[in-house]
């Protein structure tokens, strides 16, 4: 098959380069030009485990990064959407970039072939059925019959997107034709997990279903941390390990989200818990937990760097150590990052000393999503802790991990990740 994807971002490579991985010729069509650049010269624009592998395997082979819309629309039987869904001040998803480029795509399709337009982003229930199909039919098709209107939610970890594309554990197709449903099952047969064929309501439920337990897991988890710093004598970490000894568990990863932390952050979280919110909100029902899932995210910045102000004292002067600014270990994304957040507190309440070290992340990287924070990036760890009155470690990075061995100055573990103080007996 032939297959075209709108946005090559991590969801849009991923399922770009997942496609040519089972044979298929994929098309990448991408507005950024300095990112299209770069993936045509064979470099990833962001950090992503294996998918620098796979982009070398399929580049210029059966995938071809592409300027001419019209060229790989035409060829093309089924064209996916992997574009941008943001969300704004009141939570709801902003869908701007999903119908531009429906427009562009449709503007280039006019020529009887039946292909079906497949929404990879993420976007709330309703959205296939309400606002795309009738977009679609406005603009002179006829959904269904002579043009495919579906949706196919990603479930990829920021981190680890490609194992989780070739490794899926299932597969959600949001259908409502036959011809549609055969296609698109054509696209994945070369995969062996389940694929389940529902409808498009029920596909884009899934997701946030997926995505909202997980940040109801992290914001319980962090509103029973500060619960717990209120009993007093409470060794929280050790606390959640022993939690997760519990054979209900069964050792699976869920046990990563029921911990605490300083916040959820990056780009998939916080926009599906705030989109889903708004969506029901506006729907008539009011998700009172959801809401105070989001609020406890939003609470936990301010709650750690009051942590850091506590053990740094007075001196607003003293240069603190911030360790980590990626929103999560093995991702360079910055967007919505929790250590941006700490940072923005500290600088509010006076300190603005701040020295940043993070691994993947460099100054230029965290100042194109952050720009107006006052802090200084080093340019390795020992320069932290040399320079550093107190430090605060915000991503868990293994090499963070032992820095209560290689220092005797005062941490501050917003992770919960450090060594134990006790171990099990």
């Amino acid at each position: 098959m032939v297959v075209t994807v709108i946005g090559l971002g991590f969801v849009g490579l991923t399922s770009a380069l997942g496609f040519a991985e089972l044979g298929h010729k994929v098309y990448g069509m991408e507005v950024n030009e300095e990112r299209l650049a770069s993936i045509a010269a064979g470099r990833l624009p962001f950090l992503e485990p294996g998918l620098d592998a796979a982009l070398s395997r399929h580049l210029g082979k059966n995938f071809f990064p592409s300027r001419s819309m019209a060229e790989a629309v035409r060829e093309s039987e089924a064209v996916y959407f992997c574009v941008g869904t943001p969300y704004g001040e009141n939570g709801q998803a902003d869908l701007t970039f999903l119908f531009e480029a429906l427009r562009q795509v449709l503007a280039c399709g006019r020529d009887g072939r039946f292909r079906v337009l497949v929404t990879k982003s993420t976007v709330p229930p309703g959205t296939t059925a309400k606002r795309v199909t009738p977009f679609v039919a406005s603009l002179g098709f006829e959904p269904g019959k002579d043009t495919g209107v579906a949706c196919n939610p990603e479930f990829l970890r920021e981190g680890h997107c490609w194992e989780d594309f070739i490794h899926a554990d299932r597969i959600v197709l949001g259908v409502s034709d036959a011809r549609s449903k055969a296609l698109l099952c054509e696209l994945y047969r070369g995969m062996t997990c389940p694929v389940f064929c529902v409808s498009p309501n029920t596909a884009e439920y899934i997701k946030y279903l997926s995505n909202t337990l997980l940040a109801t897991l992290i914001s319980w988890s962090n509103e029973m941390s500060l619960a717990a710093d209120a009993f007093g004598d409470i060794d929280t970490a050790q606390a959640f390990r022993i939690l997760h000894k519990d054979h209900r568990w069964g050792g699976c990863e869920m046990a990563s989200y029921a911990y605490p932390g300083c916040g959820y952050g990056g780009y998939c979280l916080p926009k599906d818990t705030n989109a889903l919110c708004a969506a029901a909100g506006n729907a008539g029902y009011e998700p009172r937990i959801l809401k105070n899932v989001i609020a406890v995210n939003d609470a936990m910045p301010e709650a750690m760097a009051a942590r850091i102000i506590k053990t740094a004292g007075v001196d607003s002067n003293i240069c603190i150590g911030i360790l980590g600014l990626s929103f999560k270990p093995g991702s360079d994304d910055v967007r919505d990052a929790p250590p941006a957040k700490i940072i923005a507190a500290l600088n509010r309440a006076g300190y603005r000393n701040i020295l940043a070290f993070d691994p993947v992340v460099g100054e230029s990287g965290f100042r194109a999503c952050h720009k107006n924070l006052s802090l200084r990036c080093a340019g390795s760890l020992e320069e932290v802790l040399t320079e550093a009155g107190v430090l605060a470690l915000t991503t868990a990075w293994p090499e963070f991990l032992e820095l209560r061995m290689k220092t005797e100055k005062p941490v501050v573990d917003c992770r919960y990740a450090l060594k134990p103080s006790v171990k099990a007996v």
